[in-house]
């Protein structure tokens, strides 16, 4: 079992930055890779961003290239989501999910671990 903890969310005007953690306990031996997704109210959860168990692979939704980057510590068992340039239409809950895998995924279904989320909120 893999235990994730969101944190950092907040409330930021437009333009602004935020920075989410999640750190990870449990049977953290093994290797995984790491998703961060949203959920806004109404809509369905959807993929931000993703990273390999080593680091070398990331991949995001295009709502989210060039403003957003996702990184990892593993000594740390934590991975990062730094937001900038936020918009209000990027205003959700932001969840982090865990998989046991080398490869990455933007599939809500190929991750098996959820944290409980943190919420963001972008006024205009």
């Amino acid at each position: 079992q893999v235990q994730l903890v969101e944190s950092g969310g907040g409330l930021v005007h437009t333009g602004g930055s935020l920075r989410l953690s999640c750190a990870a306990s449990g049977r953290t031996f093994s290797p995984y890779s790491m998703g961060w997704f949203r959920q806004a109210p109404g809509k369905e959860r959807e993929f931000v961003a993703t990273i390999s168990w080593s680091g070398g692979t990331t991949s995001y939704a295009d709502s989210v290239k060039g403003r957003f980057t996702i990184s990892r510590d593993n000594a740390k068992n934590t991975v990062y989501l730094q937001m900038n340039i936020l918009k209000p239409e990027d205003t959700a809950v932001y969840y982090c999910a865990a998989e046991r895998t080398l490869g990455v995924s933007s599939r809500l279904v190929d991750y098996s671990y959820w944290g409980q989320g943190t919420q963001v909120t972008v006024s205009s």
